[in-house]
C-alpha cells in the first residue's frame, strides 16, 4: 500500500483530494488547532492521521476519540480520566483520560459538536491554558498536546442556534480543512473499490478479482 499510494493510504486522483493532503501537509508544520468538516466516511479521521504524521509530533501518539459515540456520563472521565473513589466503580485505580495518553502526540476529537455544553467550557480551558484536573482529582495536569477537531456538522450554524460555544469554535477552527464526500470526486471511486476488492483477496489466498466495466459504470453513476 505504501508503495502504491503513499504511506497513509489516502486513495485517489482527484484533484480535490490533492488539494485537502496538500492543506494537511501544509498545516502539520502549524502548531495551533485544526478543524477537519465532512460527512461521515469522507476520510476525516486519515487526513488527521496525516496532519499528525508530517508534524513535528509525529513520534508521539496519536490519539483519537468518537465524542458522539461515548455516554454523556462518561465523556468528562475519558476525556480528562478520574481518581480512585471519584464515581461508582472508579474504585480500583486512577485512570488516564484520552488527553493524557496523547501528551506529546496529538489528540483527535472527533464529532467535536456533540460535546455538552458543559464538556466544551471545559476544553476550551485546555486550549487556552493545557491544564486541567481528572474527575476527582486536586492535582492540576499539565498536557503538551495538540488538538485537531472533526465534524460532520455546521459548527457555525450551532454557534448560532446556542447548541456550540462561540468562543470553543473560533478557537477549534483556527485552521480549516473540508473533506469533500466521495460524490465531490467521482475519478476516486473506482481506485478505492479496486483496493477494497484487493484487500478481500489477499488474506484469503484467491485469485485476483477485477471489477466489470459495467459495476464500474454503476458505481460512478451512484450518488
Amino acid at each position: 500500500l505504501q508503495q502504491k499510494f503513499g504511506p497513509y493510504a489516502i486513495v485517489g486522483k482527484s484533484d480535490k483530494l490533492k488539494k485537502v493532503v496538500h492543506t494537511a501537509e501544509r498545516l502539520a508544520s502549524a502548531v495551533t488547532t485544526v478543524l477537519i468538516i465532512g460527512e461521515s466516511g469522507s476520510g476525516k479521521e486519515l487526513i488527521a492521521r496525516l496532519v499528525h504524521e508530517k508534524s513535528e509530533r509525529s513520534d508521539g501518539p496519536f490519539v483519537s476519540i468518537n465524542c458522539g459515540a461515548i455516554p454523556k456520563e462518561l465523556a468528562e472521565s475519558e476525556l480528562f480520566g478520574y481518581e480512585k473513589g471519584a464515581f461508582t466503580g472508579a474504585m480500583d485505580k486512577m485512570r488516564q483520560g484520552k488527553f493524557e495518553l496523547a501528551s506529546r502526540g496529538t489528540i483527535l476529537l472527533d464529532e467535536v459538536g456533540e460535546l455538552t455544553h458543559e464538556l466544551q467550557v471545559k476544553l476550551l480551558r485546555v486550549l487556552e491554558t493545557k491544564r486541567f484536573y481528572r474527575l476527582g482529582g486536586a492535582k492540576e495536569i499539565t498536557v503538551d498536546v495538540r488538538i485537531i477537531a472533526a465534524t460532520n456538522k455546521n459548527l457555525k450554524n450551532a454557534v448560532e442556534k446556542g447548541t456550540f460555544r462561540e468562543d470553543l469554535y473560533y478557537r477549534l477552527n483556527v485552521l480549516g480543512i473540508r473533506c469533500p464526500p466521495l460524490r465531490e470526486r467521482v475519478c476516486d471511486v473506482i481506485p478505492l473499490a479496486s483496493l477494497f476488492l484487493a484487500r478481500e483477496c489477499v488474506p484469503k489466498d484467491r485469485q485476483p478479482l477485477y471489477l466489470s466495466p459495467e459495476v464500474e459504470r454503476v458505481m460512478r453513476s451512484y450518488s
